[in-house]
């Protein structure tokens, strides 16, 4: 508390915002906060002289500076609520003002602006996030000239934003509730809106940050003249962190190999741009203190420039402590820097703790501060200068960001290391500063810049291939399950012991010291042992291998558990069921949702840069977070796109063992391309049918009803319809039964009760016969269509339990009313994505557990 006070009440400090976060006590407030430093005061004055009573004193300091920090969070976040009287669906008026960048992208047009006055409702001063849906090709260029800080009118739909309907799903709601937007407003058309660009008197923050735009996008502009098409996203994204342009596939190639902090404007940019500022001042003749206070002045622009994120803010503040420290002859302590900058990002604004950024950038400085010493002092001492630093360098930003990657991404390659170790140096060395100069040249001369240009644009290519080629190498990329924080904070802690315990490199040349007799302390037998001991190598490898085992349980944390899993996941107006067996934990997905797209000739213009897709913005991120690191089936029930299109994504990123199916083709080029890509990818295609068989485990197996087996297995059908060809299975599990029934009508539905009554079926022919016992859940056909499930169909199974998977307000109006009725006539609990969000069931010593992600209330049944 005295040799590092900022650091002590940077992490008190802190730590008091994240109990708030965690815990949101109830007494946490304003006055609570006013309390509790009036105590710190008190105890501040305390003189406690030495040893236990003021290590008290410094834990007692603590606490109340933790309680204090926790009531500032507590008010902070009670006072960010909406002021918005009208409801949600409303058709409002709207009068405002634009205030931040205006996004085209296709058909849809999205900013933020804050209302004034003039509304048909108070809320002036609230931010809303504006949508626009475009209805003509033209008004793409009308509303690529709006600008920060234009008024706008309009009238819209009031919206409240969507929040997670899935178990660790994205919360746009809470997104955007961290930004202090409660609501979204929905506009049809250009029509129904009016903008106006601001007088010339008229002033405000939002004047600066419009003069800010307008040169972020004539620097953009110029990036796209002088580097090659395929390259002027990535240069975009480097260079001044506008990342909209950035090819999704590229951008996704460099986050496999956990390089994305490349694309991230952070404290390696301000070092680039503060080492290339203060070599052209020295060059003009300029004192030392004038050039520091130029680079003071400069820092904040180039902040603003590049965009102002979490990353880049706190470097800035670093770079602005540091170089006024360096003006004051003042001894620079990092950790202090670093803490302090940290401190005031905080107290600006509490909600930067949650910002994945924040996090990431400052435990990563962090880590650097004082990981990079310590593992420079225990590599050979032969090794030269750079390359220990390069090596530290890399090591150590890849451990100390580990934790959060698989927290927040759940995937790290073990190419990673020889990435950044290799890739990194000449990105920032020579790319950044290099594509810098080229631009700079550009905005005289195009011609110029161009040539300027060149080396990079070829350094680019190579860069751009290597990771391209890395990407292909799917052998080193692990997927992990989201840990929890308890794991987290282990893991830093057995991080902070491996390094406390590294040995130190002895130089070859270095002989042992060699200490006087009038120094050479006298110690017991046992005494020398103990030291030996310590200082031998043994600390490292318990904490090493305390390490592996958290790292092995960490990979697979369930391996010991015992129960099966069936989760109905929230894919919208579509179907995704994925199933764990509970003794061989072995994977089953059951189709993969997919994006229904109604797009006429003529509407290319349409088209999103980086559009919503199922599989990869949904599906596959929950299957990761969930530590699917192996499908072993896929079971593809039918070929539409609402069951089908998703699956592309999961064959890209998840290993896939067998894709089972109907033994029919669509022939859509979706449906060609998916087949294609399980073929390169080695996953076997299986066409099933009625009495094929699957044992999971010991406890949970799989027989296939439908669709009735051909005549010749090996032959594959041309269908176009698909509903009614649809893979209908049944599963029991640990004592319990599920009917899995795809897409199925009512003409399947008998067709199928027929075979498996008939002589023909296997059980009539010595195979396994149908279990008719009533079933414990149905996964009812069709979403809930009336042309499925018929009384017929539910007087075989009688289910207990009903689960539809339907999109909110689609547009088919699914479950269908008659459909309701059937089920709740034969008693079945219904259960509904649409009004439920994603619905989960656990099986359990025989016993079935379910609950919905929007009603958390579970229910159990025998």
């Amino acid at each position: 508390m005295t040799r590092r006070p900022v650091v002590w009440f940077a992490v008190s400090w802190a730590a008091g915002y994240a109990a708030a976060y965690d815990l949101q006590p109830a007494w946490a407030g304003i006055y609570s906060s006013m309390l509790f430093g009036l105590l710190l005061c008190a105890v501040w004055r305390w003189r406690a002289g030495a040893g236990m009573l003021a290590a008290l004193r410094a834990g007692l300091a603590a606490l109340l500076v933790c309680a204090a920090a926790a009531g500032v969070y507590a008010e902070y976040d009670r006072s960010n609520q909406t002021t918005v009287t009208a409801s949600e669906a409303d058709a409002v008026r709207f009068v405002g003002r634009i205030v931040t960048p205006v996004t085209v992208d296709g058909d849809r047009v999205a900013f933020r602006a804050a209302a004034g006055k003039g509304m048909d409702w108070t809320a002036e001063g609230e931010q809303f996030q504006i949508n626009i849906r475009l209805l003509r090709q033209e008004e793409q260029t009308l509303a690529a000239a709006w600008r920060r800080g234009d008024a706008v009118v309009l009238e819209g739909t009031l919206k409240r934003p969507a929040e997670s309907r899935n178990f660790g799903g994205f919360d746009y709601r809470e997104y955007l509730r961290l930004q202090h937007v409660h609501w979204q407003l929905s506009v049809k058309g250009t029509e129904a809106l009016v903008i106006t660009p601001p007088a010339q008197g008229e002033w405000g923050f939002w004047r600066l940050l419009r003069w800010n735009d307008r040169i972020r996008e004539a620097i953009g502009e110029r990036i796209e003249l002088v580097f090659p098409e395929e390259q002027s996203g990535f240069m975009k994204s480097m260079l001044i962190g506008l990342r909209d342009d950035m090819d999704p596939q590229q951008f996704d190639r460099f986050s496999k190999l956990g390089m994305t902090h490349i694309l991230a404007i952070s404290g390696m940019h301000v070092a680039v741009f503060l080492g290339c500022v203060l070599w052209l001042l020295r060059r003009t003749g300029l004192t030392r203190e004038a050039c520091l206070k130029i680079g003071i002045v400069l820092v904040p622009v180039y902040v603003l420039l590049t965009g102002a994120g979490a990353s880049i803010v706190r470097a800035g503040i670093m770079a602005m402590i540091g170089l006024y420290a360096s003006y004051r002859n003042r001894l620079k302590d990092g950790l202090h820097v670093l803490m302090l900058a940290g401190t005031i990002m905080l107290v600006w604004n509490p909600y930067y703790l949650s910002d994945v950024s924040f996090q990431l950038s400052f435990l990563v400085t962090l880590g650097l501060i004082l990981g990079v010493p310590a593992l420079n002092r225990s590599l050979p001492a032969r090794w030269k200068p750079p390359i220990r630093d390069a090596v530290s360098i890399t090591v150590v930003a890849q451990l100390v960001s580990f934790p959060l990657t698989i927290y927040y991404f759940n995937q790290f390659s073990l190419l990673s290391f020889p990435a950044n170790f290799l890739l990194v140096p000449v990105l920032s060395l020579f790319v950044m500063p290099a594509g810098s100069v080229a631009v700079a040249i550009g905005a005289l001369t195009v011609s110029g810049g161009q040539a300027a240009a060149w080396l990079v644009a070829r350094v680019n290519g190579f860069v751009l291939a290597v990771v391209e080629w890395l990407n292909g190498w799917d052998g080193p990329q692990m997927i992990w399950p989201k840990p929890g924080l308890p794991w987290v904070g282990a893991f830093y802690c057995l991080l902070a012991a491996c390094a406390a315990v590294l040995p130190e490199a002895r130089s070859p040349d270095a002989g042992g010291e060699e200490a006087g007799p009038m120094l050479t302390p006298v110690r017991s037998r046992f005494a020398e042992r103990l030291l030996r001991l310590i200082k031998g190598p043994w600390p490292l490898v318990l904490a090493a291998a305390a390490m592996t085992g958290l790292l092995w349980y960490g990979y697979a944390p369930d391996r010991f558990s015992r129960e099966g899993h069936v989760q109905f996941i929230d894919v919208g107006q579509g179907d995704s069921i994925l199933i764990r067996s509970p003794i061989a934990k072995r994977h089953v997905l059951v189709d993969g949702g997919g994006t229904v797209v109604f797009r006429k000739p003529g509407e290319e213009w349409k088209q999103r840069k980086d559009p919503y897709e199922v599989g990869r913005k949904l599906l596959v991120p929950l299957l990761r977070q969930r530590g699917v690191q192996q499908l072993d089936y896929v079971v593809l029930t039918h070929q539409d796109a609402d069951h089908s299109g998703g699956l592309q994504a999961v064959l890209e990123h998840i290993p896939v063992e067998r894709l089972l199916f109907n033994g029919t083709l669509k022939r859509t080029p979706p449906v060609e391309k998916l087949f294609r890509t399980a073929l390169e990818r080695g996953t076997d295609l299986i066409p099933v049918y009625a009495g094929d068989r699957i044992e999971l485990d010991e406890e949970t197996s799989l027989h296939f009803l439908y669709p009735l087996p051909p005549e010749r297995r090996d032959a594959i059908r041309i269908e176009e319809e698909q509903n009614s060809s649809s893979v209908v299975f049944h599963m029991t599990m640990s004592g319990t039964r599920w009917l899995f029934t795809g897409d199925m009508d009512e003409k399947a539905e008998r067709q199928l009760l027929a075979y498996w009554r008939s002589d023909e079926s296997p059980g009539a022919s010595g195979g396994t016969a149908l279990d008719w016992s009533r079933v414990d859940v149905l996964k009812v056909a069709h979403h809930g269509s009336r042309s499925s499930t018929s009384e017929l169909w539910l007087s075989a199974w009688r289910p207990a339990h009903a689960v539809i998977s339907a999109g909110v307000n689609n547009i088919y109006r699914h479950p269908s009313p008659v459909v309701l009725d059937r089920l709740n006539r034969y008693g079945s609990t219904i259960l509904r994505t649409d009004l439920q969000g994603e619905i989960q069931a656990k099986v359990k010593d025989g016993r079935l557990y379910m609950r919905t992600k929007l009603q958390e209330a579970a229910s159990s049944s025998g």
